[in-house]
């Protein structure tokens, strides 16, 4: 079939390259690898420093110099509130200009609401994926008079309803995919693993009480996002018992999982999808985890043990359980939920139907 030329838009603070500043940065880079490797055209809208052996070209982010006479007015935003203004600001209108007929699709995943808002300028389709709960400023952009020409999709069924109220038509849903040869099954082991973001969301700090009920030890890897977190809330429980690997590239980290015996996962809040959750279970590795946002739609009875939200007591009972599950059956269920293929053939599927449709 004939390739398709393919404008992702990610984050214009955090490069899309190893190791990832988040689930999100990760999920364009496998997605920009994905696609540019099976023939497409792809170019990437992202933060300066961005993988360049991506098999994609790069947008330019624009910088923007404030006037001194502009800093000293009352209506001074924050800076980087105003660099990322300017930097989708800058992009939507070359999208709408001078690369109006540059691309077939246009695929979004960043928060912020300009994309969404200008979206009605384009010629091209832009194709919206939703991956996080319900933020002012995205239901804002979402519901202005006139209606919102962008299709949407969510990574999760739970993610899909909690915007339902603000999209302009049904949401359909592609769930986040992992690249399964690049989280390959490891040997499992006797400890424990916490990986992701260190911040407050994350939970981190339960994971180590959990840990330390459930006498193992526990390893935890991850960017420290939240510098004033860490040092109050976890950094002080380093130990013995619970070290921090650090923020691993990938394959250290899929190593490090594959040879943990489970993996505990603790949001504090609605996670929209999980992608630890299905990196863990690539590896062969169960997960235990609060049963919160998308979670429970990722994790079953045969990959691991779901316990109610913020009990402690609860998932260090489930350890021994969750450890004692088949590791073929953990990387059975990635293969069957998570695949990076089926999330790309989704997206391809979907970016031909706004192509033919426009």
């Amino acid at each position: 079939m004939t390739p398709l030329r393919i404008a992702l838009i990610a984050s214009n603070r955090y490069p899309i390259r190893q190791p990832f500043a988040g689930g999100l940065e990760a999920h364009v880079w496998h997605l920009a690898h994905a696609l540019g490797e099976a023939g497409h055209d792809v170019t990437l809208f992202a933060a300066p420093g961005s993988d360049p052996d991506l098999p994609a070209s790069f947008l330019e982010v624009p910088s923007f110099e404030v006037s001194d006479l502009a800093q000293r007015d009352v209506s001074m935003p924050s800076a980087g509130f105003l660099g990322d203004h300017h930097a989708y600001l800058s992009l939507m209108l070359d999208l709408a200009g001078p690369s109006a007929d540059r691309f077939d699709v246009v695929h979004n995943h960043s928060l912020h609401y300009l994309p969404v808002a200008m979206a009605r300028m384009l010629r091209t389709p832009l194709l919206c994926t939703l991956h996080t709960p319900p933020t002012p400023w995205l239901e804002s952009a979402m519901t202005t008079p006139g209606g919102c020409p962008s299709t949407f999709v969510a990574v999760s069924r739970h993610t899909a309803q909690a915007w339902e109220h603000a999209t302009p038509g049904p949401v359909s849903v592609v769930p986040n995919g992992v690249d399964l040869e690049a989280w390959p099954v490891g040997p499992g082991g006797d400890d424990l693993i916490w990986f992701g973001r260190l911040v407050p969301e994350k939970g981190t700090h339960l994971a180590i009480r959990a840990a330390r009920r459930a006498g193992r030890r526990l390893r935890i890897a991850g960017p420290i996002s939240d510098r004033v977190y860490f040092t109050e809330h976890v950094e002080p429980f380093l130990g013995p018992d619970v070290t921090y690997l650090g923020h691993l590239p990938q394959a250290d980290l899929a190593a490090a999982v594959g040879r943990s015996a489970a993996s505990l996962v603790t949001p504090q809040w609605d996670e929209p999808y999980g992608l630890v959750v299905a990196e863990s279970l690539a590896c062969g590795t169960p997960v235990v985890a609060f049963a919160r946002g998308g979670i429970p739609e990722v994790v079953d009875d045969t990959s691991g043990c779901l316990v109610a939200p913020d009990d402690v007591d609860a998932l260090a009972a489930a350890v021994p359980h969750a450890t004692a599950l088949s590791r073929a059956d953990a990387r059975a269920r990635a293969e069957h939920r998570c695949s990076e293929r089926t999330m790309v053939d989704a997206y391809v599927r979907l970016y031909r139907q706004l192509a033919e449709a426009t």
